[in-house]
């Protein structure tokens, strides 16, 4: 080997490991200009209104005549410069929920706000105002109907087969007024996915809207409504997970091959209660400012978009409490981030800010240039009064849209981030210090681990049968589960002693959904995306044996939270 040839094969092996953590440039997926704009609202304001909220509930239960739904005071623009206080930039209107009530003028039904005391068109004066202030809209269309026994979680599958064709009419015609008539609509929401064919006529849409849940989805939930993502927190998963429609942030992986944001939905009445719709006397579960901006922290400020709710009530206003609250969130996020004390952007491995004199800093703020991917792996930052001394003041995994790190306030001059692992050549949009002058701690959700059960060396047999557990009391939240069949010992004289499953099955709103139970040796993870009010059962069933020897162990079950 020559010397040139030495020198150059370890120059490769220097590089190497920074580069070749993950996929190369060519396989790692790149977000579309409709994905790249929806990540750059940061904040959208979700709003529930509709006949539960003159019933008190959380779903319509089809009790309240159209001539009770009358809300005089109605006003759109309110909504808008509510969402403008709080610099959301789009809103995402339920223009249908479960019980089937459309808040637009439809031919599809009888049971629409053209037929309520005040005969308006909701959706058009949402669409129209949201073009005034300068906002996008976004459209929750649920996939069900009450009236046609299509109810939570069913997707829009009929419970009497016969109606099914009927309904399939319904429901796409339904979807074709709103999307061609009210647009542009940039976000597409179904709750809980769509198992009604609809591809042909959502396809046109995707190249100005996104889309949640359903077969050609491009954005996830996050699997829980506490409005908070996971850190870290990649955008990509794998393609075959994206496709079944119902992927969340448990899917995530930093080496997938399709890109897929996620959203964060959570309620504004959530402080000791959670609430989607108003009901009187309901002001004292309003999030504290403090908690809002926790949440900012947790979904923004995790490279995610927040989703934050509003409840208008019976008068067609949002109330003037809530008003004010969502008018303090803004107010504080606009005094920490605004202004930063320093920023720059750049490519490379090694990016260093100078600021023109020693200041004061507590906060970093990334992001990366996503036309090119999600790149980042692993960074650190550090500062310095002179360049020569550094100290590390922050370490972190994923960056992708944004990433708020906070850290105990120091004096410098020169803070110098440094990208540590990347799939690819690292492309900084952002690199930013501020000061905000707050002690920063974060509240941390808590996690339970339920003891179900167990079993011992005669609970299960040589030969496959039932097994079922009842899920009900536990399962009795929106968000993601995990079941875990725990061993504690096993007779190791006998190799592959333990247990083998087979056939598991998830009976959740009153029917099986396979959809929502993904298996892995010793665990189910199960989803549960719906709220119910009615008496349905959770049941977990699987079949299962006993492999090799005698085996002992508990059966656990956590929620899993971030």
């Amino acid at each position: 080997m020559t010397m040139k040839t030495t020198f150059l094969f370890f120059a490769f092996l220097f590089f190497l490991p920074f580069y070749s953590s993950s996929k190369d440039k060519s396989t790692n997926p790149i977000p579309s200009k409709v994905q790249l704009h929806w990540l750059d609202t940061e904040r959208i304001m979700f709003v529930h209104f509709g006949p539960a909220t003159w019933q008190h509930r959380e779903y319509d239960n089809l009790t309240t005549p159209l001539e009770r739904i009358n809300p005089t005071q109605l006003n759109t623009d309110q909504w808008c410069e509510v969402a403008k206080s709080w610099d959301a930039k789009m809103i995402l209107f339920v223009a249908k929920h479960v019980g089937g009530f459309c808040w637009w003028d439809t031919q599809t039904t009888h049971n629409n706000s053209m037929n309520t005391p005040i005969k308006r068109d909701i959706l058009r004066e949402v669409s129209e105002s949201c073009k005034k202030y300068g906002l996008d809209l976004g459209v929750y269309v649920y996939p069900g109907d009450g009236d046609w026994g299509a109810g939570i979680g069913s997707g829009g599958i009929t419970t009497d087969p016969s109606k099914q064709e009927a309904y399939n009419k319904v429901l796409r015609t339904q979807l074709k007024e709103v999307w061609n008539n009210y647009g542009p609509i940039r976000e597409i929401w179904f709750d809980g996915s769509c198992k009604i064919y609809i591809d042909d006529i959502l396809t046109p849409h995707l190249d100005e809207a996104v889309v949640l849940q359903s077969p050609l989805t491009n954005l996830r939930w996050v699997g829980n409504e506490d409005g908070i993502a996971p850190d870290p927190n990649w955008a990509t998963l794998d393609s075959a997970d994206l496709k079944t429609g119902v992927s969340t942030a448990f899917h995530s992986t930093s080496d997938g091959d399709a890109y897929a944001p996620i959203e964060c939905d959570v309620p504004f009445l959530k402080n000791g209660g959670h609430k989607w719709f108003w009901a009187p006397g309901t002001d004292s579960l309003m999030m504290t400012r403090e908690q809002f901006v926790d949440l900012y922290y947790k979904s923004v400020g995790r490279g995610s978009v927040l989703l934050l709710n509003s409840t208008p009530d019976t008068t067609g206003l949002i109330p003037s409490a809530h008003v004010a609250r969502y008018k303090e969130f803004g107010e504080e996020i606009r005094r920490r981030f605004d202004y930063p004390v320093g920023s720059t952007s750049g490519n490379g491995k090694v990016i260093t800010l100078k600021l023109k004199q020693s200041e004061s800093i507590d906060h970093v703020v990334l992001q990366e240039k996503l036309e090119y991917g999600q790149r980042v792996l692993k960074y650190q930052v550090e500062t310095s009064s002179d360049a020569k001394n550094w100290q590390k003041v922050v370490e972190g995994t994923s960056i992708g849209n944004k990433k708020i790190d906070f850290l105990n306030s120091v004096e410098a001059c020169y803070i110098r981030l440094t990208i540590l692992e990347s799939k690819d050549k690292p492309r900084i949009r952002t690199f930013a210090v501020y000061h905000v002058g707050v002690d920063m701690e974060l509240n941390e959700q808590k996690e339970e681990i339920i003891r179900l059960g167990g079993w011992d060396q005669d609970t299960f047999g040589k030969e496959f049968s039932d097994y079922e557990i009842d899920l009900t009391p536990y399962v009795n939240e929106i968000g993601e589960y995990e079941l875990f069949f725990r061993t504690i010992a096993r007779d190791r004289s006998v190799r592959g002693s333990g247990l083998e499953f087979k056939d598991w099955k998830l009976n959740i709103y009153g029917q099986e959904h396979p959809e929502l139970i993904k298996a892995k040796p010793y665990r189910f993870f199960i989803t549960r995306s719906q709220q119910t009010l009615d008496d349905f059962k959770t049941i977990f069933k699987v079949q299962a044996k006993s492999t090799g020897g005698s085996s002992i162990g508990d059966i656990q079950l956590r929620r899993i939270t971030y």
